[in-house]
């Protein structure tokens, strides 16, 4: 299910600041910046995408586990850029490295689990 998957592949993902993904609307914060949830799910984005065309036909990546630091804030109107880089493959386990910056300006990194499925049965599961 993971043969085409390699180590090392990458995609970067990217998302201009808005009030829609800030701390206040997605009730995170109450400062118009960048939510830390966003950016964690652009990371997400970012590392679905660079596997999500090597999976299998009916197959897709869902996240298990992401930790990621935060560590400066984007102001409305910034434009942030993900990277999720493979690190390990483990039967339909992946990791990844990941990053997000505003320019050269690192804003958070860490690490983050997809496991990879079917999508049929995965949402026959739910009832």
């Amino acid at each position: 299910m993971t043969e085409k998957i390699k180590i090392g592949q990458k995609h970067t993902s990217e998302l201009t600041v808005t009030d829609s993904v800030s701390a206040i609307a997605m009730g995170s914060g109450d400062i118009p910046v960048l939510a830390t949830p966003a950016m964690m799910a652009l990371m997400e984005n970012a590392a679905m995408l660079a596997i999500a065309e090597a999976l299998p036909k009916g197959c897709t990546s869902v996240g298990g586990h992401i930790e990621s630091s935060h560590l400066r804030p984007s102001k409305i109107g910034d434009k942030i850029s993900a990277f999720a880089e493979v690190t390990k493959i483990d039967g339909k386990k992946v990791e990844f490295k990941v990053a997000a910056y505003s320019g050269d300006t690192l804003l958070g990194e860490g690490t983050h689990l997809r496991f990879i499925v079917d999508k049929e049965r995965f949402i026959s599961k739910l009832g």
